[in-house]
């Protein structure tokens, strides 16, 4: 009898264990980490996915895109890696797109701007199936990468015929690390975009509409002069738009990338990020990051 009470004891125990698993199983949630977006003249274009540690069934969150920076000529997934994992661990989805770029496809700028575009439409389009709450998209990047993110809020042209162009590619908001955003004569980039700087400059299409956004920019940095940028505010809140512009003292292009001797403002842009969003609704709480 004595033996039979301690198999049924096992026998409980196991069915028990496998209950619980198999309620954990059911409660854990498998989404892609890494997606095609497009495919255009052989090229194969991804977008990587940093989610929260627990992701709810169900629960749609916010997403942050990151586009990298490098003049349209190069850069990686890799530069925006460290901010992704950031505002995944404050319960967004973080979003790393690659684009093409003269370096590695022979191409120009405007396909850069309908490789961002198409991202975009992408992440929105395909919301439900990652998550995603397609009313809380968040476009960002540095450099060339700022220009692309202001350029699927601001341009109307350079979309892709492929992609379904019922599919809004405008994000609900902007985070910009010294962003490239006036194209025009006196501008950056204007020998490579000529007289097309109308269709490709967000300085010139800034309209009724524009997401709110917030810009971090050095006060040494040789290719984007504060006069630029304090201009773009001026005209983005002429048209009911805001826009926080945050100027770091004596700081060069790029000042905010991480290192691994100096994060300092890495961390004040990520601080600053953060209470921004929290400030749309997008993020709860406090800051986790230290501003240092």
């Amino acid at each position: 009898m004595k033996d039979f009470k301690n198999v049924w004891g096992i026998l409980m125990l196991t069915v028990g264990t496998m209950a619980l698993a198999q309620k954990k199983h059911k409660q854990a949630v498998s989404l892609p980490h890494e997606a095609i977006y497009k495919v255009v003249q052989g090229d194969t274009l991804n977008m990587e996915f940093v989610y929260p540690e627990k992701v709810k069934r169900k629960k749609a969150y916010p997403a942050i895109v990151f586009f990298f920076g490098g003049g349209w000529n190069g850069g990686t997934t890799k530069q925006f890696e460290d901010q992704a994992k950031y505002f995944a661990s404050r319960g967004m989805i973080g979003i790393l797109v690659d684009y093409r770029v003269k370096s590695r496809h022979g191409t120009t700028p405007f396909e850069a701007v309908s490789d961002a575009k198409s991202a975009m439409r992408f992440v929105r389009g395909n919301a439900e199936k990652f998550q995603i709450d397609p009313d809380k998209i968040i476009a960002s990047g540095g450099s060339a990468g700022g220009h692309l993110a202001a350029a699927t809020a601001t341009l109307n042209g350079l979309d892709d015929t492929g992609d379904d162009l019922s599919v809004s590619p405008k994000p609900n908001a902007l985070v910009l690390f010294n962003p490239v955003i006036d194209n025009g004569k006196e501008g950056y980039g204007y020998e490579r975009i000529g007289e097309r700087y109308p269709e490709f400059s967000p300085m010139h299409n800034l309209k009724k509409g524009v997401p709110p956004t917030i810009v971090f920019l050095g006060t040494k940095d040789r290719l984007i002069p504060v006069a630029t940028m304090e201009k773009y505010k001026a005209k983005m809140e002429a048209v009911g738009s805001r826009c926080d512009l945050f100027l770091y003292e004596d700081q060069p292009h790029g000042f905010f990338n991480r290192t691994k001797k100096d994060e300092t403002y890495y961390r004040k842009t990520v601080y600053e990020a953060d209470v921004f969003l929290e400030s749309l609704g997008y993020i709860k709480g406090k800051p986790t990051i230290k501003k240092l």
